[in-house]
């Protein structure tokens, strides 16, 4: 039998606890995870992994004005020298700092494909090609020379690595950091360049500065991707105590699109960036999942026009579908608005701490007064070492004569270097360096370089000796390093902060909310509103052109490029001529940007868009949709918008005309519509299926005409006694009786001497005197002043025209024309007008529209 093995006897084994073994085993794993893959160091803001990657690119000489090399020769290197572990695993990395839409500031440029946004894969390493960034060989490697970190043996002692590299930018910040480690994580936001910068600075000359003077200076993440981030709650718990939330969503904005053939066009809204590390192509596929299962209605069409200008995703709504509903769906329902939790975790001192803004910002000044520090030593100390060499030599030319003596009578090197640091009092590196010096140092032109090169490395060593003598001339070097670094690398700011504090909430509130909750709403959103009012009271009021579209699109142009488009266009205005050939400029009117543009929606509510608020076009842009400029509360009125007009500067003895579809007319006067809030304001109290046909600004002494589909027409006076004025709660006066089978088709302001133009949905057309028509009261039935020859024909619509009038017939096929009016017979009541237009069997006439010349700001 064969004898048993005595493994106790030797001492070699230790017996002890196996929750003991597990414990500390588990602890050792845990840590080496924390400090060695998954947490980021405070002072440069890097992993291991990326470090070294960066730092053996260094060693290969891949400088930004060499040329890529493929990065399977990077990861080799890598894996080879400093970091064992799985190829994937570096090359991920290596991507990740290639990639634009992952890293705020990419530290390596690459050629190839690196993957994308829709979470594509990049290229195998053995097709793509990198190398070192300009930022990142700047701010990261180019002190590394100067022994300003230390070095440590990699894993098996055959190189050495830097255990940090010597950042002039707090990388961590800009980049910012994701990694999970073993029972902590980190997920630091990436944020401006710019603003971290003027953070540095502002506490390099006050450390005792207050957070929200700092927070002010850096006021939250800037990601890579742009977006906007709703609510700064969250950015000042995550600045102030390391941890927070901040909601971030994508910007979008409506346009109108084409759909089908021909000149159809329907409401979409186009998503131009997202969320920061968001999926695109699974945002689309959620919402494609979203529309099929009936959880998310309205849109029509979904379709990615993203290109490599940027993100372009339109989503088509249906028609009669209120897109800020559908907006705030995706916001609600998708990722388009989500949050990114904060989590400010890095490694200092070796150690994981969870850092506020201010702790980070003051580590990495630390870091750098340091690097600076040991750096400076280092160049004094060369420069000193140098010095010492040319000043050696400086004494054997002085000595010239003696010292080729001495060599002459010298049997060899040692005795002679003995010779002349006994008779010279020369060190032994000054007495070497005159052994060595070639002949041509004998020139004069040699002896002034030599005494040049003493003069300037005096100058230096005394420049670098205050500057480590005194720690204000340090911090001012600093200072000027990150200024220098700002001016070359800085960029605009990519995510907008739309909000402070905590702002109400935009999604689609149910029907059924309490009073209370709207109550808060409303005062948060006049809060809001009287604070950006004040605000534009502050800047400059300019003159402007104010140009409103029959699309209900709104821009502002400069009265120069105004004068210039009027006079190559003969008199047009800039939109007549865009290639959106269904949309025209319905109202062109000189104001200035103090001035406030009102809007009512069919439902009787009036808001107020500031004229600043209205984009500054360029000379081809049709501007914005006006619905999108206006409050929260009106976006989402399903309504719709009936009309726009210019609060004029003096609104005394003017009215706002309001017509309704049953026949109703409101006079109310144009001082109600101003200092409207984020509310709106109440205009007009409707009855059930009623809504708002037309608004109209008239004065006392003029007249209003309103027209049935009869062709019977209503002309009566404004003035108190038929139309008095009434309060903002009352329903109107019944002015024009319909029949069962007439409907409203228009209504206009007339002068006694005015012109008349009648349209029928067939295409007759005639001029007439509104003095032809006899004034009736409020109620009455009027008077016939069209007749028709086709007994199916129905009027289409009425306007006043006066010289310089453009107008504009749309028909029920899309098709717009334009119509000369005066071409069009001058005739009484009762005839029937003439053809002038010929139409398809089933065309017709909807609208009627006549354009005004463009008017001053004062005039309405």
């Amino acid at each position: 039998m064969a004898k048993q093995l005595d493994v106790f006897s030797g001492g070699q084994v230790i017996a002890t606890a196996l929750h003991t073994e597990m414990q500390q085993s588990y602890l050792e794993y845990a840590m080496s995870v924390i400090v060695g893959r998954a947490l980021p160091d405070v002072r440069d803001g890097l992993k291991p992994v990326h470090r070294r990657i960066l730092y053996a690119m260094h060693e290969l000489g891949l400088v930004p004005d060499r040329p890529y090399r493929k990065c399977a020769r990077v990861v080799g290197d890598v894996l080879g020298k400093y970091h064992p572990h799985g190829d994937q695993s570096v090359y991920d990395a290596l991507v990740r700092l290639v990639q634009d839409f992952s890293s705020r500031y990419p530290l390596l440029g690459g050629h190839g494909n690196f993957g994308s946004v829709d979470d594509d894969p990049p290229a195998a390493m053995r097709y793509t090609e990198t190398r070192l960034a300009p930022i990142g060989n700047e701010a990261l490697l180019t002190e590394i020379g100067d022994a300003t970190v230390d070095f440590i043996g990699n894993f098996d002692n055959s190189q050495q690595e830097p255990t940090v590299l010597p950042a002039q930018l707090p990388i961590l910040l800009l980049n910012g950091s994701s990694g999970i480690a073993v029972g902590m994580a980190t997920n630091i936001p990436p944020h401006n360049l710019g603003e971290v910068v003027d953070g540095l600075i502002a506490l390099i000359d006050n450390p005792a500065l207050p957070d929200e003077k700092l927070v002010q200076l850096i006021p939250g993440p800037d990601f890579p991707t742009g977006g906007e981030i709703i609510d700064t709650q969250g950015i000042w718990e995550a600045y102030t105590t390391g941890k927070g939330s901040v909601p971030v969503r994508g910007v979008s904005q409506f346009e109108e699109v084409p759909f089908g053939r021909g000149r159809n066009r329907r409401m979409a809204i186009i998503v131009t960036e997202l969320p920061f590390q968001v999926n695109k192509a699974g945002w689309i596929e959620k919402m494609a999942d979203l529309v099929n299962q009936g959880k998310l209605e309205g849109i029509a069409d979904l379709r990615d026009e993203s290109d490599r200008d940027g993100i372009r995703v339109v989503i088509e709504l249906k028609r009669d579908i209120n897109p800020q509903k559908v907006l705030n769906a995706l916001y609600r329902q998708t990722a388009l608005q989500s949050n990114f939790g904060i989590s400010m975790l890095a490694l200092d001192q070796g150690l994981p701490r969870q850092m506020p803004l201010r702790d980070m910002l003051q580590c990495f000044i630390a870091f750098r007064e340091e690097t600076l520090t040991r750096r400076y030593q280092h160049q004094l100390n060369e420069a000193e070492n140098r010095h010492h060499i040319v000043q050696g030599l400086l004494i054997a030319l002085e000595n010239l004569d003696a010292v080729i003596e001495i060599l002459r009578r010298a049997p060899d090197g040692s005795t002679a270097k003995i010779e002349f640091q006994q008779q010279f009092d020369l060190s032994d590196r000054q007495s070497d360096a005159i052994l060595a010096m070639p002949l041509r140092r004998l020139t004069g032109i040699e002896r002034e370089k030599l005494q040049t090169e003493a003069n300037e490395l005096t100058a230096e060593m005394s420049g670098l000796q205050t500057l480590l003598g005194d720690r204000r001339e340090l911090l001012k070097s600093l200072k000027k390093d990150l200024r220098s670094l700002k001016k070359k690398f800085g960029d605009p700011r990519r995510t907008k902060i739309l909000a402070i504090g905590n702002q109400p909430s935009t999604e689609a509130e149910p029907e059924a909310k309490s009073q209370n909750s709207e109550r808060k709403k409303s005062q948060a959103i006049d809060s809001a509103l009287l604070t950006q009012h004040s605000a534009l009271n502050d800047l400059e009021v300019t003159e402007t052109v104010l140009e409103l579209t029959q699309r209900g699109y709104a821009r502002r142009i400069t009265p120069k490029t105004f004068q210039r488009q009027s006079r190559n266009r003969n008199g047009e205005t800039a939109l007549a001529t865009l290639t959106e050939l269904d949309d025209f400029t319905m109202q062109t009117q000189f104001t200035t940007t103090a001035n406030e543009v009102i809007t009512l929606t069919r439902s009787g509510k009036a808001y107020a868009t500031g004229v600043e608020d209205i984009p500054q076009a360029t000379t081809r842009s049709k501007g914005a949709p006006l619905i999108t400029l206006l409050p929260p509360a009106a976006q989402s009125d399903p309504a719709g918008i009936v009309g726009s007009f210019l609060l004029p500067d003096n609104c005394e003895g003017q009215n706002l005309l309001i017509v309704t579809q049953q026949g109703r007319v409101k006079r109310l006067p144009l001082e109600d519509f101003m200092g409207i809030t984020g509310r709106g304001l109440t205009a007009l109290k409707l009855k059930e299926a009623d809504h708002i046909a037309s608004i109209a600004i008239a004065q006392p002494g003029e007249q209003l005409v309103m027209a049935a589909s009869s062709g019977r027409m209503v002309r009566v006076e404004v003035n108190d006694d038929h139309l008095p004025m009434q309060s903002r709660t009352a329903q109107g006066q019944l002015v024009m009786r319909l029949g069962k089978r007439e409907r409203l088709v228009g209504a206009a302001i007339a002068s006694q001497g005015g012109i008349l133009l009648l349209m029928t949905e067939r295409g007759y057309a005639k001029r007439m005197p509104v003095a032809m028509l006899r004034l009736a009261t409020p109620g009455g039935l009027g008077a016939y002043g069209m007749q028709f020859k086709i007994k199916t024909d129905a009027l289409a619509g009425l306007a006043t025209v006066r010289s310089e009038t453009k107008v504009m017939l749309l028909t029920n096929q899309d098709r717009m024309v334009r119509l000369d009016w005066e071409l069009v017979p001058m005739e009484g009541r009762d005839t029937a007008g003439d053809s002038i237009l010929d139409l398809d069997q089933n065309e017709k006439i909807e609208t009627l529209i006549a354009i005004l010349p463009h008017t001053e700001s004062d005039s309405a």
